[in-house]
């Protein structure tokens, strides 16, 4: 097995430990933790974190940040709202209208990133302001309730006991890994995270790949914002406020590096469960919410000094490396 897998799988193997142990220790401070209800809560109440953690892992990788998705989620979803209640259009056609909304702001963020060559923080903080304003403005500062219209996004399946929403992040999940993994975007993604200039050099269009990566990451918002909704039954303007953190913490979590040129799609679905888990044993163990974020930050901090670990140990193995076949 080649090193670069071997090593992918290893840190996927060690998430999964991390997982179980966390899953262990509450269902042994808990005794509501490890029952059927718990378990269907903790898997429906992840896809909108799910479908923006893989968008952000893409940005990641290609060494950039998305710190709108909170927000082009909450407008994605009062856009869903005004075109349902307001508009009176079909369901299928206003997760169209969500999924495009979301499709623009990241083509705005990709393209003012490329176009102007200015720091993706910079242009996705102020879509993040740009968004919540557009959210609150579409559904006139309040939420709106649409019960009957959305329920088959977000309920469960009886067979099955998880909803719809699930089911599809899941399968994203699978096909974003494989895009990341096996096909020609995805290694110039990494290319490009690992070293812009010499990608451009190799003949790479970093511009086109930058700006569809920030394309998808905002239309995985829009997606996501159409699951929320789902879920909760509403359009809220005040959804998603930390999600691109929270979305963040879960790509880190998953081993992503913050410097661009590694992740993996499946290790940022392991690092949201983590962070699912988390929130809720923590909530069932009667952790107040002050404790409740000093300990998820705690486990982001811990995340990215791990990361940062693993960056100075794969450098001394280069080094190392270099000196044998000198030496030879």
């Amino acid at each position: 097995m080649p090193s670069g897998r071997f090593s992918a799988l290893a840190d996927s193997l060690g998430l999964l430990g991390v997982l179980v142990l966390l899953v262990v220790l509450f269902g042994t401070l808990s005794d509501y933790f490890l029952t059927a209800v718990t378990l269907r809560t903790l898997l429906n109440q992840v896809p909108a974190l799910t479908l923006v953690s893989i968008g952000m892992t893409y940005v990641l990788v290609i060494a950039g940040i998305d710190l709108s998705v909170g927000s082009v989620m909450a407008l994605a979803s009062g856009v869903l709202g005004y075109a349902l209640i307001g508009a009176s259009l079909t369901l299928p056609f206003a997760i169209v209208l969500a999924l495009a909304t979301g499709l623009l702001c990241g083509l705005f963020n990709g393209g003012v990133t490329v176009g102007w060559s200015i720091p993706s923080f910079i242009v996705t903080l102020g879509m993040l302001e740009m968004a919540r304003g557009g959210a609150y403005l579409v559904t006139g500062s309040q939420t709106a309730y649409l019960g009957a219209a959305v329920e088959g996004i977000g309920n469960p399946v009886q067979v099955l006991g998880v909803s719809p929403a699930f089911i599809v992040a899941l399968v994203l999940v699978v096909l974003a890994q494989v895009v990341l993994s096996q096909t020609t975007f995805g290694r110039y993604m990494m290319a490009i995270g690992s070293n812009r200039e010499a990608a451009r050099l190799s003949g790479i269009d970093s511009r086109k790949v930058e700006a569809a990566v920030f394309a998808l990451s905002g239309m995985l918002a829009g997606l996501a914002g159409v699951m929320h909704v789902g879920y909760l039954g509403s359009a809220d303007p005040n959804a998603g406020i930390g999600l691109e953190l929270s979305a963040i913490a879960a790509v880190v979590i998953g081993g992503t590096s913050l410097m661009g040129g590694r992740g993996s799609v499946v290790n940022a679905f392991f690092g949201v469960l983590i962070i699912a888990v988390l929130q809720v044993g923590l909530a069932q163990v009667g952790a107040t919410e002050p404790t409740k974020r000093v300990l998820t930050g705690a486990v982001i901090v811990a995340a990215v000094i791990l990361d940062a670990y693993r960056h100075r140990l794969a450098g001394r193995r280069y080094r190392l490396l270099g000196v044998l076949l000198r030496r030879k």
